[in-house]
């Protein structure tokens, strides 16, 4: 965590500035809309009345936070007219109200006005200045203002330090922030549990979660080579939970989670949400269930993105009646339901085949005043062409389109699927044209989808001309296009020029899989070239390539068809020694070859034997 980084501004704001004005930061700051008069008279009396109501303003409002921009305005333009003008203090109360209140413009340009009759900032509204520069995310003007405070010997303290190093995580300037962190104590000044926190939170934020979990560590032993320093709360806590979750270590997230329990820290319900969606991705469907039930048990109430995580990953394990029984309770504890919520019970109603049920609740959002995204309609359309009603899903993409829903590519990948599979090839032809027309560029799957689908429909002389003009325009396609484009040629016979795309993959600077070898050999056996296809499987275990069960399927497949039993055994060996697992389709072999032979006894015991495999979730 030692970075020897200097702070950086390369915006207009870095320029020289005098001393005690900050006015070069304000000049493309946008203009008030509300007018000040030249001089006090215009507008405002400046009577005992007024400065009475300029003290309970000043006093209830800004400091409960109860003010709005007309107010506010009044009373600025009041306070820099009034003789004797108010201190500073009295302008800070007001800028830190509208800051709190998320004005920050505002807050700014009411600084260039008071900064234009004289009056010096004091420390408090520099910090304050900062803050709003750093919510606006204008890192680089908050850096000039922290100049500012240091020529004018001011100390910042730790709110000065967490503002900024926020500002740079923000832009994912982390050196800067960790080296600013690092460097508080040359200031003067130590960091507290929320510049702690704030580091944290950008570390895990940019994908530095290792090093946020060691800085967690030295809080957690109390001390560092400079001292005491504090102890996490639930802010760090949270924060490194859901970086550990986002990157899949879910086990040490529990871990953490159990540790902050342990001392006394509740945990709340932003850090049970992120450790519920780590146990979802990660396939522990019953912990995050777990978790989710203690929550409600301890009066913990959980929001509308637990209810949503939970809802999702039901609906994606198919339990879509556990689904809705979620959405009652979410709606009984007074949560509606929105459309992330619909969108991924449609998803689970699609996944289990209750296409009719999906489009209900696509209808029925209308009615709960929850507008379709993009997604909601990729899901339905998606529904429809895995249940062959490839004109519904257009229908639904005709309405997209009236509703100006943007389309994405995966809209059009979805249907293109639907089009190919259900022989439409001139309309597949057609949406891929109109692709163009709406400004969605295709992705590799768009090609690979196509190039399939024409060479599934006969048409792979097409294949051919277009693989050959993505080769031409130097478009970085995959293994896979090419996978299709060889299965294609082989179902055509045209065996020659399947075998000489294979040989020039190294050339292209590809690397056939075990979908590439597996194609190849399915060809080669259907050709009769079983001997070929065998040395293929020798020469794929040679570059390194592990044969599947697809793969000596396929080849098994091709030597029983043309009775040669005893190379059948031979690869049933092999796959026993690879310790693969039989699946149907090599049961099925097995049968037939077994069928194939009178003597069958004597032929059951020339196989061998496989291992027992434990069932999933055993």
């Amino acid at each position: 965590m030692v970075f020897k980084t200097p702070l950086r501004c390369s915006c207009a704001a870095s320029e020289t500035i005098s001393e005690g004005k900050l006015s070069s930061l304000f000049k493309n700051s946008r203009k008030l809309t509300a007018s000040f008069p030249e001089t006090a008279s215009q507008d405002y009396e400046l009577t005992v009345e007024n400065q009475n109501d300029l003290k309970n303003f000043l006093k209830e409002n800004c400091k409960s936070g109860k003010i709005n921009l007309e107010e506010a305005r009044y009373f600025f333009g009041y306070m820099i007219h009034t003789q004797p003008t108010p201190p500073m203090s009295s302008f800070n109360l007001l800028f830190g109200a509208l800051a709190r209140n998320r004005n920050y413009d505002d807050v700014i340009m009411f600084y260039k006005r008071l900064d234009a009759t004289g009056m010096r900032a004091d420390f408090i509204t520099l910090n304050i200045l900062i803050n709003c520069f750093v919510n606006m995310n204008r890192v680089c003007d908050a850096l000039v203002v922290f100049g500012c405070i240091l020529r004018r010997d001011f100390r910042p303290n730790a709110v000065t330090f967490t503002s900024l190093i926020k500002g740079l995580c923000a832009e994912n300037r982390i050196k800067e922030a960790t080296w600013m962190f690092k460097n508080m104590v040359v200031f003067g000044c130590r960091p507290n549990v929320v510049t702690y926190g704030t580091l944290i939170n950008g570390l895990c934020r940019s994908g530095n979660t290792g090093v946020a979990l060691k800085l967690h560590e030295k809080m957690v032993s109390g001390s560092d080579e400079r001292g005491l320093i504090s102890k996490p709360n639930i802010v760090c806590y949270s924060s490194i939970i859901d970086g550990l979750c986002k990157e899949g270590l879910v086990d040490k997230a529990k871990e953490l989670f159990l540790e902050m329990k342990c001392k006394g820290i509740r945990p709340d319900v932003v850090v049970c949400t992120s450790l519920i969606h780590g146990f979802c991705c990660a396939g522990n469907l019953e912990e995050a269930k777990s978790l989710f039930i203690g929550m409600l048990d301890q009066g913990l109430q959980p929001n509308l993105l637990t209810f949503n995580v939970m809802i999702d990953w039901l609906c994606k394990e198919g339990k879509i009646n556990e689904a809705n029984g979620l959405l009652e309770l979410m709606i009984q504890r007074g949560l509606d339901p929105d459309t992330f919520t619909y969108n991924a019970l449609m998803d689970g109603y699609c996944l289990v085949g209750e296409i009719d049920a999906a489009r209900d609740i696509f209808v029925s959002m209308d009615s709960k005043e929850c507008k379709h995204d993009v997604v909601s309609y990729n899901i339905l359309m998606n529904g429809y062409c895995k249940s062959s009603k490839v004109e519904e899903a257009m229908n639904l993409y005709w309405q997209m389109i009236s509703k100006r829903v943007r389309q994405v590519v995966v809209t059009y990948n979805t249907l293109l699927t639907g089009l190919f599979q259900a022989g439409k090839v001139g309309d597949a032809r057609k949406l891929f044209d109109e692709m163009q027309l709406y400004n969605v560029a295709p992705n590799l799957s768009t090609y690979n989808i196509f190039i399939d689908g024409l060479c599934k429909n006969n048409c792979v002389s097409d294949a051919v001309e277009l693989f050959h003009t993505l080769e031409k325009s130097k478009f970085e396609f995959g293994i896979e296009i090419v996978n299709c484009l060889i299965d294609g040629l082989f179902k055509a016979g045209r065996l020659g020029s399947a075998w000489e795309l294979f040989d020039k993959l190294p050339h292209k600077r590809l690397v056939p899989t075990v979908v590439t070898y597996s194609i190849m050999i399915n060809g080669l056996c259907r050709e009769g070239k079983l001997e070929k296809a065998n040395d293929l499987l020798l020469d794929m275990e040679k570059n390194g390539c592990a044969p599947n069960v697809v793969t000596f399927n396929t080849l098994m497949r091709g030597f029983i068809q043309n009775n040669e039993t005893a190379k059948v055994v031979e690869l049933l060996y092999k796959m026993a020694e690879r310790n693969l697992v039989p699946d149907a389709s090599t049961f099925s072999i097995v049968v037939d070859l077994l069928a194939r032979d009178e003597k069958y006894r004597e032929c059951l015991n020339l196989l061998p034997s496989f291992a027992i495999q434990e069932p999933k979730g055993s």
